[in-house]
């Protein structure tokens, strides 16, 4: 066919190849559905002319929302679909066939102004309600249809249920088939329409009565729809790119494409994502936004992504693309739980269910934290332990149905990605959780909320990132944020603690050393070892705190590896002097052959115990040193011996032992533990069978 441009023949480029990626079916796609798995054979291509190729048309103006439909099935969501944007989202042959939408449907409309929003149809029947929660992911916008013939049906009510409890809140009432009823009974089907709505989040919603077959009420609903899209806020395109699988087939000549609605983020061309739970890694070869080709797609756009590197085969619906490094498959979550008023005798704990979660559907069961019964319209706290792993994030809302019979009990919202089973009843566990319902909506609160429950008290920049899935520099905005409110410190470089924490941390370290030193009257300084292994904390948090109690002057360093408070002083008894001055004086008599701590114990008739303290006193008060085992050195003969490993090192080149024998007047019983200490203290390093200076 010529180009109505310039004549020439039209030709498929190859771009035009996938171009209708979001509103078509294509092999991979994981719908409940026993409809045949041929491909659409109508043509999705993009037909580009030379000259068209040459002047691109300008971008398309996205208004980044979705409208969704919704209700019981042959009500006529589809055939509305068709009026508002002339697309048929029936494409199964089985679909046209039996008149009954099974899967998801995709469509764009234009607005007024020349903005492009994305419509999503679902289906009605109760047998294919996976499908419609996983196209109901995404949606800010819902279009409610009631046939005026039928009424309100079991689906109408179950499908505004899941509505509200993913999140949705803003939306229409459509009265469709007002010509095939009276016009009284049309104002029955409205009341009862108001009945059903009223107490929900549609409950002021307007009513608008049309034909899909007539047309009849078309022209004033689509003004108040184009009214409610432009009126909506915009979806944000903040945090790091995430999109669950709606669908995924191969394109010859591209390879893999996935489609679906991104949750956060935005992504380009050329950008390395991830296929989560399997983990894959692919780059961007190529974007679509409602079927054309774009540079970047955002939250809020129907999307269609072409990855390399990825095999369409080890895709399915329910998997997520998301930027690399800050998903993880989980399958233990902390959530809020409401269970809706229809559930029948409620749920106890243990509970098997199934999560729909963004696109996803998995088996698990529900543990409920703070009862032993969840009756109709109660909320609560509860952890989801699944048999297969989600990717998710705080905030997401989900739906959970029982595993059998499939019967839908209730939703929420996740709380936390849990890495421990959750104990029930735990005033702790309820507390952490409550605070981070109280969080929910806002990153700033959220971080803090993190910050505050930090298994380990303080966490990094990485770690938060995971976290609150937010790039770093709006991760270190945040923080910087808190910290001019004095709300987090900066302990080390990238690694942050809440200033509440950090008090409280500061206050066990101080108990640590106190008790310790109350323990040991007689020392006057602590090995940080010591420290480390009385306290529970991170082994570098620790030293970062005793670091900044130091510089607080609170507590000061005493020798290497030693620390003491500031004020620390020791009174000795009458008794502890004498022994200190009999021990003190026994090692100086052996001098470079001292006595072992066994031989000085039954010397002066002290028990090991009180020996040890007081060696230890001497050792805090530098007078003597601690060679190995029961081996003490009068300082001063270490000194000594120190001088003259040196003086033999440098004359000789490398350490002659027996010459540093006969110079000490020793053995090597007291020479060898001596030289090894030296060793380990850094003054000197074995070279082959001898010993030489270490470099310095």
């Amino acid at each position: 066919m010529p180009c109505h441009e310039c004549g020439s023949v039209r030709a498929r480029v190859v771009l035009g190849s996938w171009a209708g990626a979001i509103g078509v079916r294509g092999s991979g796609t994981a719908g409940e559905t026993s409809a045949s798995q041929e491909e659409d054979r109508s043509p999705h291509g993009v037909s580009i002319c030379a000259r068209s190729q040459e002047a691109p048309p300008p971008p398309l103006k996205i208004q980044p929302i979705i409208i969704g439909t919704a209700g019981h099935i042959d009500h006529g969501k589809s055939s509305l679909v068709r009026l508002l944007t002339g697309t048929d989202p029936d494409r199964w042959a089985e679909e046209k066939e039996r008149g009954m939408t099974i899967d998801l449907g995709f469509a764009r409309m234009t607005l007024p102004d020349g903005r492009q929003v994305g419509l999503v149809d679902v289906p009605g029947h109760e047998r294919f309600l996976r499908n419609m929660v996983a196209g109901a992911t995404g949606i800010d916008l819902v279009l409610l249809v009631v046939a005026a013939d039928d009424g309100v049906m079991p689906q109408t009510r179950e499908h505004l249920e899941i509505m509200d409890l993913l999140g949705v809140r803003d939306g229409l009432l459509v009265l469709n088939k007002i010509d095939l009823v009276e016009p009284g009974m049309a104002d029955l089907a409205v009341e009862e329409l108001r009945e059903v709505t009223r107490g929900t989040f549609l409950e002021d919603a307007p009513v608008v009565r049309v034909s899909a077959t007539t047309g009849e009420g078309i022209e004033q609903f689509k003004d108040q729809l184009e009214q409610r899209a432009s009126a909506l806020t915009p979806r944000q395109a903040d945090g790091v790119f995430r999109m669950p699988v709606q669908r995924v087939f191969s394109a010859k000549g591209f390879g893999t494409i996935l489609t679906g609605i991104p949750v956060s983020g935005n992504v380009r061309t050329g950008d390395l994502l991830e296929v989560l739970p399997r983990g894959g890694k692919g780059k961007v070869r190529g974007l679509q936004a409602y079927h054309e080709g774009t540079d970047q797609a955002r939250a809020g756009h129907s999307t269609a992504v072409n990855l390399s590197d990825v095999d369409h085969k080890e895709v399915t619906r329910g998997a997520v693309l998301a930027t690399p490094g800050y998903f993880k498959a989980q399958t233990m979550l902390g959530a809020t739980l409401r269970i809706l008023h229809s559930t029948l005798g409620g749920i106890g704990n243990r509970t098997p269910i199934r999560l729909h979660l963004g696109t996803a559907e998995v088996l698990g069961e529900v543990i409920l934290l703070e009862q032993d019964q969840m009756e109709p319209g109660e909320e609560g706290l509860v952890q989801l332990r699944l048999e297969d792993p989600v990717i998710c994030a705080p905030g997401d809302h989900f739906v959970l149905r029982r595993a059998s019979p499939m019967e839908t009990l209730g939703g929420g919202v996740i709380l936390e990605e849990s890495r421990y089973r959750l104990k029930r009843f735990k005033g702790f566990v309820i507390d952490e959780l409550a605070r981070q319902v109280q969080s929910l909506g806002s990153s700033e609160a959220l971080l803090e909320s993190h910050l505050l429950r930090a298994s380990e008290h303080w966490l990094s920049v990485e770690d938060l990132t995971v976290i609150l899935k937010l790039p770093k520099d709006e991760v270190r905005a945040l923080l910087s944020t808190l910290a001019c409110r004095e709300l987090t410190v900066e302990l080390a470089p990238g690694r942050w603690i809440h200033k509440q924490v950090l008090l409280v941390v500061q206050d066990q370290l101080r108990a640590a050393v106190n008790s310790w030193f109350e323990a040991n009257p007689t020392r006057s300084r602590m090995d940080v070892r010591d420290l480390r292994s009385g306290i529970n904390l991170d082994v570098a948090l620790t030293d970062q705190l005793l670091e900044r109690l130091v510089q607080a002057e609170e507590f000061q360093r005493v020798g290497a590896g030693m620390v003491a408070p500031a004020d620390r002083t020791v009174e000795l008894d009458e008794v502890t002097r004498g022994r200190r001055e009999k021990i003190l004086s026994l090692l100086r008599e052996g001098n470079y052959q001292p006595p072992t701590s066994s031989e000085m114990a039954a010397a002066l008739g002290l028990g090991s115990n009180d020996l040890r303290t007081i060696l230890q006193l001497l050792v805090d008060e530098g007078e003597v040193v601690h060679i190995s085992g029961e081996m003490f050195l009068w300082a001063e003969a270490n000194q000594k011996m120190r001088e003259a490993v040196i003086s033999n090192c440098e004359r000789n080149g490398e350490l002659k032992i027996p010459e540093l024998r006969t110079a000490l007047g020793t053995t090597r019983k007291f020479l060898i533990p001596v030289l090894e200490s030296f060793d380990s203290s850094g003054l000197t390093q074995r070279r082959g069978a001898g010993r030489v200076l270490r470099s310095r």
